[in-house]
């Protein structure tokens, strides 16, 4: 594993143990070079996703990307990491059993708005307003209407 503050190309791992929803191993890292420690996880992978977007352009899946366009939504929420994590690991394992290696991103945003608005209905409207293109504030009250999260919306 390359060392992200030298570039060292080895370092030893020093402790491993599963992840706090064993979803994952973590790694605790010390680069031979600089003496530098850090972490890394390893996840198992089922199969290689690619995302079809709306262009039809194709990009493999990024379990980063997803990762931080849902802390983006849920920035400043009360809401732990540890279910932000469970939650993108629930994400990403409906994606590998979905029996399709190409997945529309209209279904990952789907999963996330779904998921999303179990966890924090402010995080759902943050997330939708961007998934969903609201330009206007008659967007975002005739979202809230449509979803019945607001019967009294005036704009």
């Amino acid at each position: 594993m390359r060392c992200p503050f030298c570039g060292h190309a080895e370092s030893q791992v020093k402790d491993s143990r599963p992840s706090e929803d064993n979803a994952a191993i973590r790694r605790r890292r010390f680069c031979t070079e600089c003496g530098g420690r850090f972490t890394t996880f390893e996840r198992v992978q089922l199969r290689e996703l690619t995302i079809v977007k709306r262009s039809g352009r194709r990009t493999p899946f990024d379990r980063e990307k997803l990762v931080r366009s849902i802390a983006i939504a849920i920035r400043k929420r009360p809401i732990d990491a540890e279910r932000s994590d469970r939650m993108v690991s629930g994400i990403v394992r409906q994606l590998e059993s979905w029996g399709e290696t190409d997945i529309p991103s209209s279904v990952v945003g789907e999963m996330v708005m779904k998921a999303l608005k179990g966890l924090d209905e402010v995080a759902y409207v943050r997330y939708a307003s961007v998934y969903r293109d609201f330009r206007e504030t008659s967007d975002f009250a005739k979202f809230l209407t449509q979803e019945g999260l607001n019967e009294e919306v005036e704009v």
